[in-house]
């Protein structure tokens, strides 16, 4: 063959390649896209002055029911970050989602957000028919403290308090699902992350996050107890997925087995999916979520 000839089959094969790999990116490009009506900073509440606000984010093809994304990373929330690629497959198996912000820490109390989660699942199911979701059939999903948030939804979520005027705080805050990566489960039990003071006290960088009592352990014993979801498990606990990797030094993977078997003690299913290698996030994750919908999908039905 000579040489023009190998040259010539040289960038045919690469011409093919690099058109291979644009359609690829597209693709997936397309794919993290999803259409969705959006409708931002709706106020759900009120917190230290500041309202407190979710994005309603509606795919083009409803199934009618809703997921709750609960925005927070080290209990810390930014109105309007939450975007579409970022749960592009619940869209795309049409669930309505509801991503939720609160006041960040220190601002407000780990406490205090826990408080407002509850006020924003209520608002949601208050205004399900607006959105044409199911009050019936909700989910929660977030990673890490919005996780960890989940988790306080799944086992203490119930009736708001009775005799209130608020139409809003007489909605249950019970969801019916939960699909989430890597939470905090017990407060009083760090084991080996990177945030274990080693004195049964709070996590080291978060201290101001659960107020000034805090500093006082024996104060701390009941407000890390109060904020641990391992303590609240009941057989009534929703079916619940957690991916969680056995890397992370963050939020170490015992966190999540020691919810499970709690669990299980219970009766209750939490389907444990451990990721080989994985920190605290990695690379795939957005892969993961489709099994997030797969869960929803087998979970939220009538």
């Amino acid at each position: 063959m000579t040489v023009p000839r190998l040259l010539r089959n040289g960038l045919l094969l690469l011409a093919v390649a690099l058109l291979l790999a644009a359609a690829l990116i597209g693709s997936v490009w397309v794919y993290l896209h999803p259409h969705a009506q959006r409708v931002n900073s709706l106020v759900y509440g009120q917190r230290h002055g500041r309202d407190l606000t979710l994005d309603v984010l509606r795919p083009a093809r409803p199934n009618g029911r809703g997921v709750v994304v609960v925005v927070s990373g080290g209990w810390r929330s930014q109105p309007g970050s939450f975007q579409p690629w970022m749960a592009a497959p619940l869209l795309r198996r049409g669930y309505t989602l509801f991503a939720a912000y609160h006041v960040p820490q220190p601002e407000a109390t780990v406490g205090e957000i826990a408080e407002d989660i509850h006020r924003a699942v209520r608002y949601v199911r208050h205004h399900a028919a607006e959105y044409g979701v199911d009050p019936a059939r909700l989910g929660i999903t977030g990673g890490s403290a919005g996780g960890h948030l989940s988790l306080l939804l799944a086992t203490r979520g119930g009736p708001g308090p009775t005799g209130t005027s608020d139409p809003v705080e007489a909605e249950s805050s019970a969801v019916q699902a939960v699909a989430i990566f890597y939470p905090v489960t017990d407060l009083l039990n760090l084991g080996s992350s990177t945030e274990n003071p080693g004195d049964g006290g709070p996590p080291k960088s978060f201290v101001k996050a659960f107020g000034p009592d805090a500093t006082n352990l024996d104060r701390w014993k009941v407000i890390g107890r109060d904020l641990s979801p391992l303590y609240f498990v009941t057989s009534n606990l929703p079916p619940t997925l957690i991916y969680h990797g056995d890397a992370d030094t963050l939020v170490p993977l015992d966190q999540s087995q020691r919810f499970q078997a709690e669990a299980r003690r219970h009766g209750a299913t939490v389907e444990l999916v451990v990721h080989r290698g994985g920190g605290h996030g990695w690379l795939t994750m957005l892969w993961d979520v489709r099994h997030f919908a797969d869960w929803f999908d087998a979970h939220l039905r009538r």
